[in-house]
């Protein structure tokens, strides 16, 4: 046997290990995707290295379908990135695509801040002014509230027994 049938021959045998191993790079580099907070130096330079693996089992991929992979890897905090990557047309190599992610990965804002507001909200249409309180004289009690006395229209109520003093009442019949 000469080299070249040995060397067809070894290819024969060991061919189905590499579409195995070929298989399994390109579905771990078609299925990847970034966790959100995760680094993104680390996981571009996972894809390059998967896709500099597949060049070598003889599956070269064109600089454009490797940047696309790498960009329909990333999370959804980079769509910015990718429409303006996009709208200028760009064409650059994987280092250079990986470079200008960590640099737009350091402007993004550090955390999504929310401010959470707590008042009181006035239930009444109209504010009514208060009177200055008058002094008490010593002797003198409280006057209860009578029919006579108490607006049928107001939402009044009687701090002793939180009864509203609306229509009939427990002070009317005290």
């Amino acid at each position: 046997m000469d080299a070249y049938i040995i060397l067809v021959h070894l290819q024969k045998l060991y061919d189905v290990e590499r579409w195995t191993a070929r298989y399994e790079i390109s579905k771990e580099v078609f299925r990847s995707k970034m966790a959100e907070g995760a680094s993104v130096n680390d996981h571009v330079l996972k894809i390059i290295n998967l896709i500099e693996g597949l060049g070598q089992l003889d599956f070269a991929m064109d600089g454009e379908l490797s940047q696309d992979l790498v960009l329909q890897s990333l999370p959804d905090t980079f769509s910015q990135f990718i429409v303006n990557f996009h709208m200028n047309k760009m064409d650059v190599s994987l280092p250079k695509l990986h470079n200008m992610l960590k640099t737009a990965k350091s402007n993004f804002p550090s955390k999504k801040t929310s401010v959470l507001l707590i008042g009181e909200v006035s239930t009444s249409k109209k504010r009514k002014r208060t009177l200055p309180k008058k002094k008490k004289k010593v002797g003198e009690s409280k006057p209860t509230p009578t029919k006579a006395n108490v607006d049928p229209k107001s939402n009044a109520f009687c701090f002793h027994c939180n009864k509203g003093l609306k229509g009939s009442s427990t002070l009317e019949k005290r």
